[in-house]
């Protein structure tokens, strides 16, 4: 297991348990399609290692944005 999981610090700073594995979910599908990893010397690494080192060094992060909704098409 990778060591950062185990200590609160990344939880913390995702704003709790749930959210940091939405985010890593999220990123990890990115990956798997096609996106560059955003961290350099990712050779020998797991996908789940890359998406917590680019959590770890604030490469990405949890979009707070409201979802826009679309507006009603004019009459």
């Amino acid at each position: 297991m990778i060591e950062e999981l185990k200590s609160t610090d990344l939880v913390n700073k995702v704003g709790g348990r749930f959210k940091l594995s939405a985010l890593i979910q999220k990123r990890i599908i990115e990956i798997m399609q096609g996106s560059r990893p955003l961290i350099e010397d990712t050779e020998g690494m797991t996908n789940l290692e890359i998406v917590v080192k680019e959590i770890k060094e604030d490469k990405i992060a949890i979009d707070y944005a409201p979802p826009t909704k679309p507006k009603p098409p004019a009459l």
